[in-house]
């Protein structure tokens, strides 16, 4: 198996006791394009080689990745979970590939399906899958769809569901259910959770004999917590049911291994965490599972097993610019490492929740647990509409964040490797400013 990438669970450190070593070095992989500079991966490998002991999680060496990424000059971008920043060598690559295509559209069908290919075998090695289980989509809600539409599935067929789940998880299963008669089932998983046996308490009792699958969201947009999905996928397969997961935030700030995981179905989205451009996304499907998930969209190979996951990406000619900067970003964050990112971006979300809980007026409705919890922090508000607070902030820090589209008056924060702690209490200190009068 190609890319089995899982090495264990990140220690998220404290502020107070950053003491422990910052490892994670890496090998410099094959340059994936020969017409750029490619010196900034010979920098990137002396920065690290520099700083491996580095005791802080802020210092020289995550200044230099901040570097790498394309800001406005005092931008602070919190909401990279609805669109993130591209490095500054994606960019590139991304613009050289259409300035390419258009001053020679030949090389279109002669040599960017080779790029292309490569960046889709960069795509499996980097969640942990066989090359033959991953395509390369436009977003996470096409990946969803696919399955909504590709199962077969007879009226009183059940999916189950979270209160959680994002609109394009949900809305293709009730597009289903009206035209063909399938059900929904929802169950109600409590914010924040009290424990990872809470979660996986509500899902089994929500199997039923007529389930077929699950859907579930990794990472939840709404709250940030991350549910134990290796956890879920193992109950349902002990009773026979498929699970699909909405992945849209998690590549890019989760150490993933599709095959660790025990997953059928997994969707996810390169433009948030993981510094892709727009338009790109990566499609998991468990190969033994490819038989019975029809495509949407057919060309004249989609029959032939060997195609694997590519048919379920046959949409005729794309932007192969994008794809092709997808592997970039990929390579990019390669060579820093999955696991030093999820660790950088746990570190960072576990102080904002821990200061942001003595804030008065200002409730953390994500999980402290890091098991529970990734780089998106949410915050319930009193006093002040959150879009009004969103507004404040960006118009006296230049500090952008995400109002939440639930119940809950929150806020929503992503805390990326390139946030820094200084950010963080610039954050800190809106909230204080707004809220911390009782």
């Amino acid at each position: 198996m190609i890319g089995s990438l899982n090495i264990g669970t990140p220690k998220i450190m404290g502020r107070r006791d950053f003491g422990k070593k910052l490892v994670g070095g890496f090998a410099l992989g094959k340059v994936f394009s020969d017409g750029l500079d490619r010196s900034i991966y010979q920098k990137l490998a002396a920065w690290d080689k520099q700083n491996v002991d580095q005791e802080a999680p802020d210092g020289a060496y995550w200044d230099f990745i901040t570097n790498q990424y394309m800001f406005e000059p005092g931008l602070i971008m919190m909401n990279n979970g609805t669109a993130g920043a591209m490095p500054r060598v994606v960019f590139d690559i991304l613009t050289e590939y259409f300035r390419i295509q258009a001053a020679n559209p030949f090389k279109c069908y002669s040599t960017f399906d080779a790029y292309r290919e490569e960046a889709r075998v960069r795509a499996a090695q980097f969640i942990g899958a066989l090359p033959e289980e991953v395509t390369l989509l436009r977003n996470t809600t096409e990946g969803l769809t696919i399955v909504a539409y590709g199962l077969d599935m007879k009226p009183g067929d059940e999916v189950l569901m979270s209160n959680l789940e994002h609109p394009s998880g949900i809305f293709p299963w009730k597009l289903r259910e009206k035209r063909y008669g399938i059900k929904i089932k929802e169950v109600t998983i409590n914010t924040p959770p009290r424990n990872k046996d809470e979660i996986l308490t509500a899902i089994r009792d929500g199997i039923t004999p007529r389930t077929k699958v699950i859907l579930i969201s990794h990472a939840v947009y709404k709250t940030g917590l991350i549910t134990p999905l290796k956890e879920i996928c193992q109950l349902a397969k002990d009773r026979g049911v498929l699970v699909c997961a909405d992945g849209a935030h998690c590549i890019g700030m989760l150490n993933l291994n599709m095959r660790d995981l025990g997953v059928d179905f997994y969707a996810n989205s390169g433009y948030k965490w993981l510094g892709a451009p727009t338009g790109t996304g990566i499609f998991y499907v468990k190969k033994e599972l490819q038989k019975d998930l029809w495509p949407n969209i057919v060309e004249a190979d989609w029959e032939n097993p060997a195609v694997g996951a590519l048919k379920y990406s046959y949409v005729g000619r794309i932007a192969d610019p994008l794809p092709i900067a997808l592997g970039e970003a990929i390579h990019f964050q390669t060579n820093i490492g999955k696991m030093r990112i999820e660790r950088r971006i746990k570190t960072l979300a576990a102080y904002l929740k821990e200061e942001a809980a003595k804030i008065s007026n200002v409730k953390v409705l994500t999980p402290n647990d890091p098991e529970l919890s990734g780089g998106l922090t949410v915050l319930a508000l009193e006093g002040m509409k959150n879009d009004q607070f969103a507004n404040y902030m960006l118009e006296k820090y230049n500090l952008v964040i995400a109002r939440t589209f639930n119940e809950k008056n929150a806020i929503r924060v992503c805390t990326h490797i390139f946030i820094s702690f200084k950010q963080i209490d610039t954050l800190l200190e809106g909230l204080k400013a707004v809220y911390g009068k009782k």
